[in-house]
C-alpha cells in the first residue's frame, strides 16, 4: 500500500503541484524543485481533469476531483474538505487572505468561506472565470451583455456596484485571468482552433493583442508574479507532428520570446514564485497526455527535464508567500515561545488580538486526554472561539 505523508517545503522556492496517474490513478502530487523530492498528496480523489489551485499562503490546494467534487487539501496535514459539486474545468480562485473560494455554479457566483464552511451566492446567468481583485473587495468575471456578447465585468464581493469593463464586438472570451497586481486582465479569443491572447488595462479599457505563435493557436496564458509578462504555449507544426513553443511576452505584446519547445500540441505553463523560471509539460510522443515535467530558466533558457513517468495533465507552481512581520511571544510562567503577527495588540499578559484572530495562553487542570481537553475548551457553551472553532 502506498503511504501518503505530509512533508514541509521551502515556501521561498515553492513547490509544483501537478495532476498525474503515476500512482495508478489520477491524484494531486507535489514536486520540490529545490531537492527533487516528489510526494503524493491525495489518494483516490483526483481526476484527469483536476487542476490544482494554490491558496496565496501556499498552505492549501483547491481542485475539482472525482465525482466533480470541489476538494480543499491542507498540504501540511493532508486533511481534505469537500465543499461543493460543480462542472469540471470551472475556475477556482482564492481570496487574497486564503480564506474564501469563488467560482461559478448553476448560473450563480458562489463565495465559499473555507473556515466557517458558509457560502453565499450572487445571481449572474452565463458568468464564468470569476476571480478576486487583490483588494479582496471586488470580483472580476465574464458574462454576456444585453446583445449576448461576452464582456468583462467587475462587481463588489457583496453583489453590488456591477460595472462593465469591455465593449467586445467579436467572439467569446476564454481563459480570463486577472494580473497579480489587479491592473490588467488577459483572455483568449475566439475559440480553440484559433486562439489569440489579448490583455486589457482595467482602468482605461485599452486592449493589447499579443503576436503569439505561427499558427495562431495560443493556449494556457499565465501571468508572471510581477504582472509584467505572460507565458503561454504556442502550437507549431513540422511534418509530421505538432509541437508547442514555450513563449513569453510583455503584457502589451511588445517583447515576444521563445524559451523552449514541448513535444505536445499544447501544454499548461506556470511561473516560479520569483518569476525566474517557467514549468511546463512535454513527452506526449503522439499521445494526448504529457509524461514529463520540465523547467526553463528565463535567464539562461536551457530547459531541464525534472520528472518523468505516468500521465501528467495539469500543474501549478505555488505563489510567492508574502510574509507578515512577526514578533515573538515568550511566557516564562508557561514555558512557551512562538511567533505572532507584529500588528496584533496586547490585551492582557496572556492575550493578544488582531484583525486575523487572537491567542491566549492559559493552563487547564484536567485528567482527560489532550484531545478531549482541547475539544471541551473549544466548544465551551459560551463560545469563546466563535460558533465554528477548529482544532489542529
Amino acid at each position: 500500500m502506498l503511504a501518503v505523508q505530509a512533508v514541509p517545503y521551502d515556501h521561498n522556492r515553492g513547490g509544483i503541484a501537478y495532476t498525474s496517474d503515476r500512482g495508478g490513478a489520477f491524484d494531486i502530487w507535489l514536486y520540490r524543485p529545490q531537492d527533487g523530492l516528489n510526494f503524493q498528496l491525495t489518494k483516490g480523489l483526483g481526476a484527469e481533469f483536476s487542476i490544482p489551485y494554490w491558496s496565496p499562503d501556499s498552505r492549501r490546494i483547491a481542485f475539482i476531483g472525482i465525482g466533480n467534487v470541489v476538494y480543499v487539501l491542507d498540504t501540511a496535514t493532508l486533511a481534505v474538505a469537500r465543499i461543493d459539486q460543480i462542472e469540471p474545468y470551472t475556475l477556482l480562485d482564492w481570496s487574497p487572505d486564503s480564506r474564501s473560494l469563488v467560482y461559478v455554479n448553476n448560473g450563480q457566483i458562489v463565495v465559499y468561506d473555507t473556515s466557517s464552511h458558509r457560502s453565499y451566492t450572487i445571481p449572474e446567468p452565463g458568468a464564468s472565470d470569476v476571480q478576486w481583485f487583490p483588494s479582496g473587495k471586488e470580483l472580476l468575471f465574464t458574462a454576456p451583455d444585453s446583445t449576448g456578447l461576452t464582456q468583462l465585468f467587475r462587481i463588489r464581493a457583496d453583489g453590488t456596484d456591477r460595472r462593465q469593463i469591455t465593449h467586445n464586438t467579436d467572439g467569446p472570451l476564454h481563459d480570463v485571468r486577472i494580473s497579480p497586481d489587479g491592473t490588467f486582465a488577459l483572455y483568449t479569443s475566439p475559440g480553440a482552433s484559433i486562439s489569440i491572447i489579448s490583455t486589457v488595462d482595467l482602468a482605461t479599457g485599452t486592449i493589447y493583442t499579443l503576436e503569439g505563435g505561427p499558427l495562431a493557436k495560443n493556449y494556457f496564458p499565465a501571468w508572471s508574479p510581477d504582472s509584467r509578462s505572460i507565458a503561454y504555449s504556442a502550437t507549431a507544426y513540422k511534418e509530421p507532428d505538432y509541437y508547442s513553443l514555450i513563449q513569453t511576452d510583455s503584457r502589451t505584446g511588445r517583447n515576444p520570446r521563445t524559451l523552449a519547445v514541448s513535444g505536445c500540441f499544447a501544454t499548461p505553463v506556470s511561473w516560479s514564485p520569483d518569476g525566474d523560471q517557467i514549468a511546463y509539460l512535454s513527452g506526449c510522443a503522439g499521445a494526448e497526455s504529457a509524461s514529463q515535467l520540465w523547467i526553463a530558466d528565463i535567464r539562461k533558457p536551457v530547459p531541464v527535464n525534472v520528472l518523468s513517468g505516468g500521465r501528467i495533465t495539469a500543474l501549478q507552481w505555488s505563489p510567492r508567500v508574502r510574509r507578515i512581520p512577526e514578533n515573538i511571544y515568550t511566557s516564562f510562567v508557561y514555558r512557551v515561545s512562538f511567533p505572532y503577527p507584529a500588528n496584533w495588540r496586547r490585551v492582557s499578559e496572556e492575550r493578544y488580538e488582531g484583525a486575523g484572530g487572537f491567542f491566549q495562553v492559559s493552563a487547564i487542570s484536567a485528567g482527560d486526554r489532550i484531545a478531549g481537553v482541547c475539544s471541551s475548551e473549544a466548544f465551551h457553551p459560551l463560545m469563546p472561539y466563535g460558533s465554528s472553532p477548529g482544532l489542529s
